[in-house]
């Protein structure tokens, strides 16, 4: 089995050699490649997203992704950013699915920034649509006003779109979720203002009839927001679309006491995925050695569930993060009184040490 192992910028070195040092202690016969992509993409070959790089993600089983974005990148045009090395993967290996489980963890109660009773025993999976929306659609750009008050002035515009055959298959990956889980499915739009969610809502709910043994309801995205903070157990799994799931499983991610313990996956139809954590590249702290790579290595552990089929393996990994949790090791950003701090690689090691 081989996984391409992209470290990307900032933090992500960091946290990846820490989800690399706990693969090696498995047993299984992985072949692990390391490419550039993101920043270090640029510096190293004048693009976010190398040829080379691509190629080993296509070639691959499965891809362990850190993190991009560079402060020092930021004056290059769209085309050359960092952050186009992700969208780029998304869209060149078909990543249509992205799947954000939210849990909190009985020790991180505290860290939480809601209530221990509102957020206790917390277990939600956001699904995101990848590769549709606003985000990819077209046309977008800037260019001179063509009516209204502002006629004449400039003006940037994005186009969202949503295809039937894209809201079909997420729709699907969403209902199938919930059977597995308690069947409660949410489906997060803004049909009240967006023709596309309203086509949205019309597509979902026809898809709902391959599925009657879940349940189904309707929510407008700043009610989901709200209810998020407010009741966040009223939800188990939660379908939406591209900037709507970004935003939301950003907010979720606080709900687990930070978003350095939120773990993703981006599947293609087949399960050929991406994983990589929620959180950015965090460049302010990079080098320090203070990073949280719980979310890595937990994003590693869905790699082996959904890509590799290897369910005991990350039943392993998940077990002995546990674990360590239990025994008061906290990074910074989930540190409380009480508890004991420790840098990434203290982290790692310590996952390491449980796992054998």
């Amino acid at each position: 089995m081989k996984i391409a192992i992209l470290p990307g910028d900032g933090i992500g070195p960091e946290i990846v050699a820490q989800a690399v040092k706990v693969l090696n202690v498995l047993g299984e016969s992985f072949e692990l490649e390391t490419a550039p992509v993101g920043g270090a993409g640029y510096a190293a070959h004048g693009h976010p997203l190398p040829e080379a790089t691509l190629a080993l993600a296509k070639a691959a089983d499965a891809v362990l992704f850190g993190a991009v974005g560079d402060y020092q990148y930021d004056n290059l045009e769209r085309s050359l950013r960092p952050e186009q090395a992700i969208l780029g993967l998304r869209k060149q290996l078909g990543l249509f699915a992205n799947l954000r489980p939210a849990i909190l963890y009985p020790e991180l109660a505290g860290a939480s920034t809601l209530k221990p009773e509102v957020v206790s025993g917390l277990d939600i999976l956001i699904i995101r649509e990848l590769t549709g929306d606003i985000y990819f659609g077209q046309p977008r750009g800037v260019r001179e006003c063509p009516d209204g008050p502002f006629k004449g002035q400039r003006e940037g515009f994005d186009t969202m779109r949503y295809a039937e055959g894209e809201i079909r298959r997420i729709a699907r990956v969403a209902f199938q979720a919930a059977q597995k889980r308690d069947k409660r499915l949410t489906s997060v739009d803004k049909a009240n203002v967006l023709e596309t969610f309203q086509f949205w809502k019309d597509i979902v709910i026809d898809v709902h009839k391959e599925y009657p043994d879940v349940a189904l309801e309707h929510m407008y995205v700043d009610n989901a927001a709200m209810q998020l903070v407010r009741a966040p157990k009223k939800f188990d799994v939660i379908v939406t679309g591209n900037m709507f799931g970004d935003i939301l499983s950003d907010a979720a991610a606080m709900l687990t006491g930070s978003i350095g313990m939120l773990p993703s996956a981006s599947l293609d139809a087949n399960n050929k995925g991406l994983y990589e954590p929620s959180h950015g590249s965090a460049p302010d702290i990079a080098g320090k050695g203070i990073a949280n790579p719980l979310a890595t290595i937990l994003s590693a552990a869905m790699m082996l569930r959904f890509s590799l089929n290897k369910p005991e393996q990350a039943d392993r990994i998940e077990n002995a993060v546990k674990a360590v949790l239990a025994q008061g090791l906290r990074t910074g950003d989930i540190y409380e009184a009480g508890t004991t701090k420790v840098g990434t690689e203290e982290m790692g090691n310590a996952v390491v040490k449980a796992l054998v």
